[in-house]
């Protein structure tokens, strides 16, 4: 007969990737509507924008980020989220790495810790969609005042992170 003993061990491996809010990533450029590359023309952009096709971002998780070296004043980008709050799932200021950082503390501010209270927990770390080392770290520091144990890895080989 063959034992499970992973199974047997009591171990709770939780995987970040169950966070993943699954849906298209866009990015809003900014240096789109720069005259020129170099400068923002404010009745310029308020026209660019109100003829805009804002379709292509319907239901995705969108950064609005400037990639021109070019100097935007906030306003600019506040305004561009009032036209993709209507049609996107969500909305950041910031690079696509920062909106995967955004959606993953979102996700973790309303996890349940309860199901981890006095429990060897395994974080697992490989996964199919792109997790944060910031949502690694975020759990970590959610999971030891809670966790009898935390350890990183697969429960065939795992490495140790903390224990009360």
């Amino acid at each position: 007969m063959i034992r499970n003993k992973v199974a047997e061990s009591g171990l709770i491996t939780f995987n970040l990737e169950d966070l993943y809010q699954v849906g298209p990533r866009k990015t809003f450029d900014l240096k789109d509507f720069l005259f020129e590359g170099l400068i923002l023309r404010e009745k310029d952009y308020r026209q660019q924008l109100k003829d805009f096709d804002w379709s292509a971002y319907q239901n995705s998780f969108v950064n609005i980020e400037c990639t021109a070296d070019a100097i935007v004043p906030q306003w600019a980008c506040m305004l561009a989220a009032t036209y993709l709050q209507p049609v996107a799932k969500r909305v950041i200021m910031g690079t696509s790495e920062t909106l995967e950082t955004v959606l993953y503390q979102e996700a973790l501010s309303d996890l349940d810790l309860t199901q981890f209270q006095d429990e060897r927990v395994i974080v697992k770390g490989c996964s199919k969609y792109p997790v944060p080392t910031s949502a690694f770290v975020e759990f970590v520091s959610k999971l030891t005042p809670v966790a009898k144990s935390v350890m990183y890895g697969e429960a065939c080989s795992t490495v140790p992170l903390f224990k009360k």
